[in-house]
């Protein structure tokens, strides 16, 4: 390398890290400012839940939601193991969860650009622009600071994508050809075979960690694996039992590390999979058209300036169905797959879109390469050339605004937990006898701050209750049978807890009073003592 080349390489790896420090100082900046506000935790109930799990698991050294009780209601035990740490090293746990999000949303910023610059090496302005746009992304930053693992899998998602490419370039495809093989049909002749092996075993162990994040990992550990074997194509016998040694150690690293906690669940609950990945779609099923509730589910994730990228989006697509890079257009098929997996099975938009926040990457990284790709900043033609200079502009002006509308929007759902959830958690601790038995829907702050036994209206550590939790009667029939002697939820979470507040065998005792709840036309949480009366 020429020292004019080595000198031309610092400026880029410095800029590299930009977009990582941005994303570590954005989490901090929405953290802290929910922290000034006088709002200090986690905007959802579910962090909670991860914060018992943690710490049981670093007291007892069991995946337990109560003491002594094994339980397959944690959907994402790696972010359990991760947060328990700051349990042993006896760190604040509401200052490690948010700085496990922030490297978090800075891997995420980190594997974007990466991305887009293996994908598209002619566009490293581009690559630049994605983990920028990651790291101010007001969806992210707010998953980021939000206590959940949602960041944790969308970075561990794009560093396994990152390394399958890494493979097949080794293997000979080359993202940027049409048809997705190099005309050669090598790589490098150096490359040693033993590395592809290397490389193989890391994409299990990444392929593992992620399915351990989010059981919905599954779906891109399984194109990955996929894609190990057809890209690209093989000839002859040799290349095929190549990729079948390949993909096969894959394989059987991904499934040492999946196949003990399934075990787990299947001892614990009888089902392979969490409590939650079956509660959830019992709870939220709906009876609404395809297309209604793939909207509903893609819809959240283009509020904020990644809109005006939905044109170069296309164009990208357009590009790569042209020339037939199909190797590159392999992160949309999970994007896509991933939209209609949830349109089918759990079509919610609630609490800004959460579950499909991991999308959004995907969306920036393809938006900004087929931008890119239309921009003409020096057409001689002026509303093009016009056009093409201010279109980047707007959009980052527009994600700043976004930035701080969702900075805004985080102090105000940490507020609403703070005072619904952890008030009636503390009112609850006050007010009655350690050996009652609370049935509770939304049970984090509950579980984690009062030491009393528990029901679980949603299903999480009481299973049993899935096959009719949308049955008020049935629900308050299960509890007396069990012996509950308070129930807590919000009255018009849905048309079931509606009808359960109005049961006469239930008799309200408090309400959490927080004003803002009821502002936005909504009902407080509620504390309702459980008779047999009628």
């Amino acid at each position: 390398m020429t020292r004019r080349g080595a000198s031309a390489r610092r400026p880029a790896r410095a800029a590299g890290w930009l977009a990582p420090a941005l994303a570590l100082a954005a989490a901090a900046g929405y953290a802290a400012f929910a922290w000034a506000s006088g709002a200090g935790t986690f905007p959802l109930d579910d962090a909670w839940i991860h914060q018992t799990y943690a710490r049981n698991l670093a007291e007892s050294g069991q995946l337990a939601y109560v003491p002594g009780q094994p339980s397959a209601g944690s959907t994402s035990p790696a972010w359990s193991f991760l947060l328990s740490v700051g349990y042993l090293l006896r760190l604040d746990y509401r200052l490690w969860a948010f700085f496990l999000g922030g490297l978090s949303l800075a891997a995420t910023a980190w594997f974007g650009q990466r991305l887009l610059r293996r994908l598209v090496p002619s566009l490293p302005g581009a690559a630049l622009a994605v983990g920028l746009f990651c790291a101010v992304e007001w969806h992210l930053v707010w998953a980021a600071a939000s206590g959940m693992e949602t960041m944790l899998f969308t970075a561990l998602s794009l560093a396994l994508l990152d390394a399958f490419y890494v493979q097949i370039e080794s293997l000979g495809a080359a993202v940027g050809t049409p048809g997705g093989v190099d005309p050669a049909g090598q790589g490098p002749a150096s490359l040693q075979q033993e590395a592809r092996f290397v490389r193989a075993i890391g994409l299990g162990l990444l392929g593992g960690a992620m399915i351990l994040t989010r059981p919905e990992g599954l779906a891109l550990a399984g194109l990955v694996l996929a894609g190990l074997f057809l890209f690209p194509r093989p000839s002859g016998w040799s290349q095929v039992r190549l990729r079948l040694l390949l993909a096969g150690t894959a394989l059987a690293v991904l499934a040492l590390a999946l196949v003990p906690y399934l075990l787990f669940n299947l001892d614990t609950s009888g089902s392979l999979w969490p409590n939650t990945f079956y509660a959830k779609q019992t709870e939220y099923r709906s009876a609404l058209g395809l297309l209604t509730r793939l909207w509903r589910v893609l819809s959240p994730t283009l509020v904020g300036a990644q809109v005006l990228l939905l044109p170069g989006f296309f164009f990208a697509l357009y590009r790569l169905v042209r020339r037939r890079q199909w190797v590159a257009g392999l992160p949309l098929v999970w994007w896509a797959g991933f939209l209609l997996v949830y349109a089918l099975r759990l079509p919610v938009s609630y609490q800004h879109g959460r579950y499909l926040m991991p999308t959004i990457p995907i969306l920036l990284l393809y938006g900004t390469w087929g931008t890119a790709a239309l921009l003409r900043p020096r057409s001689p033609q002026m509303p093009v050339r016009v056009l093409s200079r201010a279109l980047p502009v707007a959009v980052a002006l527009l994600a700043l605004v976004f930035l701080v509308r969702g900075a805004l929007a985080y102090r105000d759902d940490v507020a609403f937990i703070e005072n619904e959830m952890v008030a009636t958690a503390r009112w609850l601790e006050q007010n009655t006898e350690p050996g009652d038995l609370l049935a509770v829907h939304d049970i984090g702050a509950v579980g984690y701050l009062v030491d009393r036994p528990l029901l679980d209206l949603a299903g999480l550590i009481t299973p049993e209750v899935i096959p009719f939790m949308t049955d008020a009667d049935r629900l308050v029939d299960w509890m007396l049978q069990e012996g509950a002697d308070y129930a807590v939820f919000f009255p018009d979470f849905s048309a079931t807890y509606d009808q359960l507040a109005q049961d006469p065998r239930m008799e309200r005792v408090h309400c959490s009073g927080y004003a803002w709840t009821r502002a936005q036309e909504h009902e407080n949480m509620c504390v309702y003592r459980v008779t047999g009366g009628g």
